[in-house]
């Protein structure tokens, strides 16, 4: 197989997993390390590189998630607030084995716009997907509870101007990935000129 079809392959058979259907199988830290380093080769416009990963893991990883479940119900009016929501975002630690927050660190007096900073974020993000995939790791990119709320950012310690991309939650699965499907087919999506 050459590279194309490899990476054709990793790509078009990348699943998003739930954490409840992990297992709590602990990926190693060097595994978690070299995932980050595929992040890390995003395109990024001026090289302002503005993606950051926090690592959560065992007790953090637990403090998180009792934490960000008490953020999400601050923040959500009685009368919407899911118990059962709130019960699993607590529980979520028990089932996946590391979570990265990832965020966009706004460049200080930057010319380049907020929202290719904010692309090269998600690049960075999907990098990171790939690569798990691509390694057996199960993953989901969530953007939940109060991921994208002020409170989020003042847990953070983040700048107003920085912006939390989401919670990539990373674990082992048992089960096998169902068959991927498109909703629009590529030529109502595509115009060629």
């Amino acid at each position: 197989m050459n590279s194309f079809d490899i990476l054709k392959q990793v790509i078009s058979s990348r699943r998003t997993t739930k954490p409840a259907a992990m297992n709590g199988r602990r990926i190693d830290d060097t595994i978690i390390h070299e995932l980050l380093q595929l992040a890390d080769w995003a395109p990024t416009h001026a090289l302002t590189e503005p993606w950051r990963f926090i690592v959560y893991s065992g007790a953090s990883f637990q403090q998180f998630c009792r934490d960000h479940a008490d953020m999400y119900q601050s923040i959500t009016p009685a009368e919407k607030f899911n118990q059962a929501k709130y019960d699993n975002m607590k529980r979520i630690a028990h089932t996946a084995s590391h979570l990265l927050l990832v965020y966009m660190k706004r460049t200080a007096n930057a010319k380049i716009p907020a929202s290719e900073e904010f692309a090269a974020v998600a690049a960075a993000t999907e990098h990171l997907l790939l690569g798990a995939h691509a390694t057996g790791i199960a993953a989901m990119w969530s953007t939940a509870g109060a991921t994208h709320h002020d409170v989020m950012k003042a847990y953070l310690g983040l700048q107003q101007e920085d912006t939390v991309a989401g919670l990539i939650y990373l674990g082992y699965c048992d089960e096998i990935s169902k068959e991927g499907k498109r909703n629009v087919p590529l030529s109502e999506k595509t115009t060629w000129k």
